[in-house]
């Protein structure tokens, strides 16, 4: 997770907090600092006045209803996970300290709030309480909003606060990922009165992060092993090859083929498994055992880019179609133009840069929950067994076809003058 402390070790809280208030009423009013905000604190700063933010008054604070609290509680998946991470900060953010543990959703929203009755209060005249929208186009430049933004952890202190009414505080965030597909299910933040800022808070929030993710893969693990125990008697009648699969898709037994997520079984459409070809799934408590329907071991994919993106999947006899994301389309193409692309080289060809893995992560294992494990790692690239055409509609060149002209994604581009 790096180093993404605010304040070097030794500096003088007090002081440097004074100095950093100084610069934000010069550079926010258009004066000259001494001192310049660093990179993130910028771009954060300009993104909350493009928002129509003043740093001179409390923005309006949003805030949901009890009803809708508890019903965002339940459903995030951090829930499991929340006892773990107060206990881990429970030496720090007691009834006598300084510091305050806050736990978002994806969104920014405050779902759970742990300190002091002192600390909380203090948190309350800001409307940092459970509930509140925490995003910077909410609130301005803080740890949760600007963590979320920018995806990555943040730490700031006093000053680099947007809103003024901000200043006495420092906050320390970072986002949690779900381990098995990228997906950001939240943030971890430690927040308290700036001149407590100790420099273990970093260390602190990024171990709070990976317990989490370790224990959501742990959870994982532990459900898969309790549907293979289900699923003896079942599994331990085959004599070919087969796959035992969760309700999200995820491998918990293979047999004749090696795989860590198939497509999630439907019963209104044939499945199609790289590696098996055209099955039958049987649903079991908790997941489904998929077998080959036929001898075919083939999987033929058409991707469609003469109008929207979609998909056909055809197996031995039947088949079946899909509309695509955009980006999904752009990384099937990708990877049907190249041969094997590393997590950095699909993130330079997708965005820009080599700086979005997790996001890159992501939409593959959102691309396997519709098709399948069509796309394989470590590099990625097509499974063997499948074979993908592309239909471009009136041209038969990658530069005419007007998804391809239209694609954000640069590395398709550079690949547009190639002709199928």
């Amino acid at each position: 997770m790096g180093d993404f402390n605010a304040v070097a070790p030794g500096t003088d809280l007090s002081g440097y907090a004074r100095e950093l208030i100084r610069m934000h009423d010069a550079v926010i009013g258009g004066g000259q600092s001494p001192l310049r905000p660093r990179p993130l604190v910028a771009r954060s700063w300009s993104r909350a006045m493009a928002a129509g933010l003043t740093p001179d008054r409390i923005g309006a604070r949003a805030t949901l209803s009890p009803d809708e609290i508890e019903r965002r509680r339940r459903e995030s998946a951090l829930s499991s996970v929340i006892d773990e991470l107060t206990q881990a900060v429970s030496s720090l953010a007691d009834t006598s300290s300084q510091l305050m543990l806050v736990v978002t959703d994806a969104e920014g929203v405050v779902l759970w709030r742990y300190g002091s009755a002192k600390v909380r209060h203090r948190a309350d005249s800001l409307g940092f309480r459970e509930g509140a929208w925490w995003t910077e186009d909410a609130v301005g430049t803080n740890a949760i909003g600007t963590a979320l933004t920018e995806a990555s952890p943040v730490q700031l202190f006093s000053g680099e606060h947007f809103e003024q009414f901000q200043h006495p505080w420092y906050c320390t965030a970072a986002p949690i990922h779900d381990p098995r597909t990228g997906e950001l299910l939240g943030i971890v933040d430690l927040s308290g009165p700036a001149l407590t800022l100790h420099p273990a808070v970093t260390a602190l929030v990024a171990t709070g992060v990976r317990l989490a993710e370790s224990q959501l893969w742990r959870q994982h693990e532990g459900r898969l092993a309790r549907l293979r125990s289900a699923a003896g008697p079942a599994l331990a009648a085959l004599t070919g090859p087969a796959v035992l699969v969760d309700e999200h898709g995820w491998v918990a037994h293979a047999m004749g083929i090696t795989a860590s997520r198939v497509a999630v079984p439907r019963a209104d459409r044939a499945i199609t498994v790289p590696g098996l070809g055209q099955c039958v799934a049987e649903q079991l408590a908790g997941g489904w055992l998929i077998r080959p329907d036929t001898g075919a071991r083939v999987v033929r994919l058409e991707l469609d880019l003469s109008g929207p993106p979609a998909v056909r999947v055809y197996g031995a006899e039947t088949g079946w179609g899909s509309p695509l994301s955009a980006r999904h389309a752009e990384i099937l193409l990708l990877l049907h133009l190249r041969n094997g692309m590393t997590v950095h080289q699909l993130s330079n060809a997708l965005f820009g840069d080599p700086d979005h893995a997790v996001a890159v992560r992501a939409e593959v294992s959102r691309l396997r929950r519709v098709l399948g494990a069509v796309v394989a790692s470590r590099p990625y690239r097509l499974a063997e067994s499948v074979r993908l055409t592309i239909e471009l509609g009136n041209t038969d060149r990658l530069a005419d076809c007007d998804f391809v002209r239209h694609a954000t994604a640069p590395g398709l581009r550079a690949l547009s003058e190639r002709s199928l």
